[in-house]
């Protein structure tokens, strides 16, 4: 089993890339599409969004998991039979979602209330199909661990959906016409990127089998929790947005007021808080694969080792975030959004990016070691803390409640999580320790960085000063995490040196 890298290096590349896309695509509709023709489209999408949930979340975790075990015991004919009983599946699945739309017309239009969002609806409604179909060609790639496939193909869809988007959108369209444009460009991106997923799927060597009616179960078993935790998670934005501006209002905030606080913390603060989340999410890609095989041969010492590594990994990538955003949130509130109360928030948001981190490898190492079920009982044990802290905190932090019941969450999810990685794997990784002085170090790091930002503001323009105070809160937390022993950086630099001697040496070689 190779190391994680270079995929880690690879997912996380692509990842970047997709956003970047993604956000310059969002700026192109604000401006060509218009507010209506923007709104009009999200309202429709975000229905169609937890349909594309219920095919699209579990379903190819769970692809991978068993595929990987497939194909580190070279069960080629089974991995195939398997293959061939997860697409029936998520085509009938699709299929079914497809009738309850239609079936329930009068039931969505209500749920509208804006008649022209459903007629969207259905335009969209062919993309559940393609998708039901790509998730487990995707899912296949992902377990095999052709990374580089499965990167390509989302990447792909990401940059189809923009280029049908630019050419059927236009400011001289009405705004139900770009609407029609802007959801005609996702069915046509997943049409596309199902042809694409289908094409690398056998060209790597993938073959499908005849159908063995036992696989069915354990398919619906273990990916019904993902699903249902994923499905409830989309639901939760939503209560949210209804729970928050009314407990402000309570206590004496307008209605406008209220809703501007709550869109300074979600539109602009909370994004901010995710953005370590896309390199931990690649690492939790790779763990997948990775962590299924070594289960598959029984490989307890890989295992031991993957897990320890990983949590660590999390953590130190989550904790080089927290200085910089509490040293320098204001600025960053400022630079971003023109909005200081932003940066205030993400300076009170930057704690949470501990029990984040740890909540997203564990959930990871679980999935991989077949505990859907159990992490799924966490989410909603943290879920339910969540929900009895917005309502009871708004009357003493505010909107900062946002922030509060969020660290929560992830507090009581990531410790549930930890014991039971523990009892299940009965591996001894300790992670207080390494907390706790990570914690420490980000006092005096933090610190500086304010310190450098403020000092440095008098000088330079705000991007200069911003980006210096970055470096000297990385600069500073590496340092100092490498003095107190919780990094070995003349490793890690060696480790750096040589592949990249490795990769210097193959392409001389080449020539």
């Amino acid at each position: 089993m190779k190391s994680l890298f270079k995929t880690v290096a690879l997912i996380t590349v692509f990842s970047f890339l997709t956003r970047v896309s993604g956000f310059i695509f969002r700026i192109i509709l604000s401006r060509i599409v218009g507010a209506e023709g923007v709104g009009l489209y999200q309202v429709a999408s975000s229905v169609f969004m937890v349909l594309l949930t219920v095919i699209s979340s579990g379903i190819p975790l769970i692809i991978s998991r068993i595929c990987a075990g497939f194909s580190i015991k070279k069960e080629k004919k089974k991995e195939g039979s398997y293959l061939t009983v997860a697409l029936l599946y998520t085509l009938f699945l699709s299929l079914i979602l497809v009738g309850v739309v239609f079936l329930f017309k009068g039931l969505f239009s209500k749920i509208f209330t804006e008649q022209r969002c459903y007629e969207l609806l259905l335009v969209l409604l062919p993309s559940l199909v393609f998708s039901s179909v790509y998730s487990v060609f995707r899912g296949a790639l992902w377990g095999q661990g052709n990374y580089f496939a499965l990167c390509v193909s989302e990447f792909y869809e990401q940059v189809v959906r923009i280029v049908a988007g630019v050419l059927l959108i236009a400011p001289t369209l009405s705004a139900i016409e770009n609407a029609f444009g802007l959801s005609l460009s996702m069915t046509i991106a997943c049409f596309l990127s199902m042809i694409l997923a289908i094409i690398l799927f056998f060209y790597y060597g993938g073959s499908l089998s005849k159908a063995k009616k036992g696989y069915l179960k354990p398919l619906i078993k273990q990916s019904a929790p993902i699903t249902v935790m994923r499905v409830a998670g989309s639901f939760l934005q939503p209560l949210i947005a209804l729970i928050i501006p009314a407990r402000l209002m309570s206590i004496g905030y307008t209605s406008s007021q209220a809703l501007s606080l709550y869109g300074i913390a979600v539109g602009m603060t909370l994004p901010l808080i995710y953005v370590p989340t896309t390199i931990i999410g690649s690492l939790s890609t790779a763990l997948v694969p990775d962590i299924s095989k070594a289960v598959a041969v029984n490989d307890k010492e890989h295992i031991e080792k993957r897990i320890t590594s990983s949590l660590f990994f999390a953590l130190f990538i989550s904790a080089l975030f927290v200085p910089i955003y509490l040293g320098a949130g204001e600025s960053i509130g400022l630079f971003l959004y023109d909005d200081i109360l932003s940066g205030t928030l993400l300076q009170s948001a930057s704690w949470v990016l501990l029990p984040l981190g740890i909540t997203n490898i564990t959930s990871a190492l679980l999935n991989s070691l077949g505990q859907e079920s159990r992490t799924f009982v966490n989410f909603l044990a943290g879920a339910v803390v969540m929900f009895i802290a917005l309502w009871i905190l708004p009357s003493f932090v505010g909107v900062n409640s946002i922030i509060w019941a969020m660290g929560f969450n992830y507090c009581v999810t990531a410790i549930l999580n930890i014991f039971l990685l523990k009892k299940k794997t009965k591996v001894s990784f300790k992670i207080a320790y390494p907390l706790l002085k990570i914690i420490l170090l980000i006092i005096p790091s933090a610190s500086l960085t304010a310190f450098c930002v403020s000092l440095l503001g008098y000088v330079f323009p705000l991007f200069i000063a911003l980006f210096l105070g970055i470096v000297v809160a990385i600069t500073s937390f590496v340092l100092l995490a490498s003095v107190f022993d919780l990094i070995d950086l003349k490793q890690i630099i060696l480790l750096l040196k040589s592949k990249f001697k490795f990769k210097k040496n193959k392409e001389q070689t080449a020539q």
